[in-house]
This record gives structure tokens, C-alpha cells and sequence, in this order.
């Protein structure tokens, strides 16, 4: 008798410890409640939630316009310090404090990764403008100039110490996490590092190809949580309980018209350069003496006729840019409401797989920055390809072939260029 109380005992804890566990992954997720509430319109405390997320989202747009004002270099301070947030919430996920406990020093490991993959990746996309912003300095520009050549085996080494480091720490009976962690590292790097780097490049193709897509996917993301606040009757997704049809749809017509407006209101034009504004300049009034009156009404004539062909010309520039613009609006607005939120549709399933509610809680009625970010860099990666493949033009002209040369050229190579072109020049003028 005593055996059999011995041997019943510790199994009695068991299956309660485990169907709390689900419970609370349901309430958690919103799964387990009957007839729909868990959608936000059944929600009794919808409001108090809402005014949090309000609050939190007017800081985040002042701030986002801010750094956007400031200028390229500040919003890809900004897309870094982002990433480094998203790592650490993503590295927490899997993490074991007992285990850790007994591999002091392990989590340095993940971060020595991370920021070997930063180097890689950012010293790739910024190698030849750093270069040409500290050309003047002559030490300066040694010294970068020669770690952009050797950029690539400073990386392989890092990477490697960093696999050595690993192996070195492996420990018995700690395997299957170690190596856990060491697989979920790099999927943090080639899922979630790699296609937010992409909007660092589409930063640097001009800050119109940032912005508009971020501001797309933002009105998208607010615009499903009003219209499924207030409207939402149907669920959407099972992954995620609180998405609903009326949401989705509703976000989609509003990023769609947002989409064309912001295109055709011209609020996203860039300042053209010095080289492309038109100036007047007045000739002195002795030269009109010089004139005979007969070459001046010809000019007229000639000018009247001039500034016909200019208007036709601006008609057809003018049409070309509403073909264009609406071109872009219907591509990016179609995919920042239909496909982009399929990257909000994977972080919840992510998190139910993971059984927690939001990636961490540094934003107040948002969760993480990872939960903000995830439809962001579906969309970062869609707008740098359809840039490439579609706007820059792919064949060669003098000013794309001036912008290569300035960008991808040390000042050296640019004066070597410059010498073998006057030289091939005087030989085809000689001859």
C-alpha cells in the first residue's frame, strides 16, 4: 500500500501543472473564449486600452517625424538602435536562466554575432559613401579606405572567433540548448536583421523610398485597429483572435487612398538640386542697342513659339507623372494592406508557438518593438526590389554613370579615370 501511494504521488502534480499552463496561454491569446469575446468590440475594457495605444502611437509620430526631419544619417541611427531593441527582445524568447547560469558568459556570444553581422552588412551598403565624406581628411581617409578593403576579412575573422568561442563552450548535458540558441541566433540574423537592413539601403535611394512605405504600413496598422474597434464583427485569422474582416478591409481602402494621396499632394517631393531649379538672368540694357529691331521680332516670334512647345512639353511631363506616380501608389498601397500583414500574421503565430502575448513591453499598449516591426520589414524589403526593378533605369546614362563613379569610386580611381579620359580624348581630337 505504501508503494502504491510512493509511486502515485509525484505523477498527481503533473497533469495540473500542464492544463494551467494551457489555460493560461489561452487567456493570454484570446482563444479559448466563446461566441467572438475576444474581439475588441466585446472587449469591456476597450477603451482604457485604447486611449494607452493613442498615447504611445501620437509619441511615436512626433518622434518618427522628428528624426525624419533631421536627416538620412539620423534615421539610420534610428533603424540601428530599432534593430538592437528587436535582437534583444528576439534572443529573450528562448532564454533559460538556469541554463544560463551554468554558461557564464554565453549570451555575450549572441551579440557577437549580432554586430558582426552588423559590420557586414552596413560596411557593404555604406563603405563607398563613408569614403567620400572623409575624403578631405588625408588620414582619415587612409584609414578607412584600408579597412573598407580588408571589410570582408574583418568579418569572416569576427565570424569565426565567434564559432571557435562556440565551440570552445560547448558543455555536457547543455548541448541541445547551446545549439539551440546558436540555430535561433542565426535566424534572428538571416530572418529579422537581414530584411530590416533593407531599409537602411532604401534610405540612402532617397528618403521618399523609406518613407513611404513606413507611412503606409503605420496608416495601415491604425486604421485596422479603429475600424476594427469600433466595426469588427468577424474574425479575420485564427492566429491571430483579435484580427477581424471589417479591420482588414477597412485598412486596406484607407492605405489605399492614403497611398495615392500622398503621391499626388507632392508633400513627399524632394528639394531639387541647384543643377535642376530655373533661374532668371538678365542681360545689361546696352546689349538691346546692339540689336536690330527686325532680329528682336523674329526673336519674339521665335520665343512665343518656344514657350508653346514648353507648355506641351509640360503637359507631357505632367501626365507622365500622374501615370508614374499612380503606378507607384497601386503597387505599394496594394501590397502594405494585402501582403504586408501576413508579416503581422506570422509574429502571432510566432508568439502563440512561443505561448506569450507580445515580444516584450517597452512600448505601453503595443507590446515590443518587434510586434511594431514585423509588417515594416516585409514591406522595407518589396519597396528596395521594386525600386531596383522597376525605377532606377536600367540603362546607362551620363548622370547614373557620374553617380556610379562618385559613389563607387575612390577619389584616387576618380582621378585615374579622369587622366585615362583626357588622354583618350586628345588622341580622338588629334587624330
Amino acid at each position: 500500500m505504501h508503494k502504491e501511494n510512493t509511486g502515485d504521488a509525484p505523477s498527481a502534480p503533473t497533469p495540473r501543472v500542464r492544463h494551467h499552463r494551457k489555460r493560461n496561454f489561452d487567456a493570454v491569446a484570446g482563444a479559448g473564449k466563446p461566441n467572438g469575446s475576444h474581439l475588441l468590440v466585446n472587449d469591456k475594457s476597450k477603451y482604457k486600452s485604447f486611449l494607452i495605444r493613442a498615447y504611445s502611437t501620437v509619441w511615436m509620430i512626433g518622434g518618427f517625424a522628428l528624426i525624419v526631419y533631421l536627416g538620412h544619417l539620423y534615421i539610420t541611427a534610428m533603424v540601428v538602435v530599432l534593430q538592437i531593441f528587436m535582437a534583444r527582445e528576439l534572443f529573450n524568447l528562448l532564454r533559460r536562466t538556469h541554463e544560463d547560469k551554468q554558461l557564464p558568459g554565453f549570451r555575450l556570444l549572441n551579440w557577437h554575432f549580432f554586430f558582426t553581422a552588423m559590420l557586414f552588412v552596413y560596411g557593404r551598403i555604406l563603405s563607398q559613401r563613408l569614403v567620400n565624406t572623409v575624403t578631405p581628411d588625408k588620414v582619415l581617409y587612409r584609414l578607412v579606405t584600408s579597412l573598407i578593403k580588408y571589410h570582408m576579412a574583418i568579418c569572416y575573422s569576427l565570424y569565426i572567433s565567434g564559432f571557435v568561442w562556440f565551440i570552445l563552450t560547448l558543455k555536457k548535458k547543455m548541448y541541445k540548448y547551446q545549439f539551440s540558441q546558436y540555430a535561433w541566433t542565426h535566424m534572428i540574423l538571416i530572418v529579422v536583421f537581414t530584411q530590416s537592413s533593407f531599409t537602411v539601403a532604401n534610405i540612402f535611394e532617397g528618403i521618399f523610398w523609406f518613407l513611404l512605405p513606413a507611412s503606409l504600413i503605420a496608416i495601415n496598422d491604425i486604421f485596422a485597429y479603429i475600424c476594427g474597434f469600433f466595426f469588427g464583427r468577424t474574425p479575420l485569422i485564427k492566429l491571430s483572435p483579435k484580427k477581424t474582416w471589417e479591420g482588414f478591409i477597412g485598412a486596406s481602402i484607407t492605405t489605399m487612398i492614403s497611398a495615392f494621396l500622398d503621391l499626388s499632394t507632392g508633400w513627399l517631393q524632394c528639394d531639387p538640386g541647384p543643377l535642376f531649379k530655373q533661374e532668371t538672368h538678365a542681360l545689361p540694357g546696352w546689349i538691346s542697342n546692339w540689336v536690330r529691331l527686325d532680329a528682336v521680332q523674329y526673336w519674339n516670334s521665335y520665343t512665343s513659339n518656344l514657350h508653346l512647345l514648353s507648355k506641351r512639353k509640360e503637359a507631357f511631363y505632367f501626365a507622365a507623372a500622374l501615370e508614374r506616380n499612380f503606378c507607384y501608389a497601386l503597387c505599394l498601397g496594394l501590397f502594405a494592406s494585402i501582403i504586408a500583414p501576413f508579416g503581422g500574421f506570422f509574429a502571432s503565430g510566432f508568439k502563440r508557438a512561443f505561448k506569450v502575448k507580445d515580444f516584450g513591453d517597452s512600448i505601453p499598449g503595443h507590446g515590443g518593438i518587434t510586434d511594431r516591426m514585423d509588417c515594416q520589414m516585409v514591406m522595407a524589403v518589396f519597396a528596395y526590389i521594386y525600386h531596383q526593378s522597376f525605377v532606377v533605369p536600367q540603362s546607362l546614362s551620363v548622370d547614373k554613370l557620374l553617380d556610379q563613379i562618385i559613389t563607387s569610386l575612390t577619389l584616387e580611381e576618380q582621378q585615374a579615370l579622369f587622366t585615362k579620359l583626357g588622354q583618350m580624348l586628345q588622341e580622338v581630337i588629334g587624330s
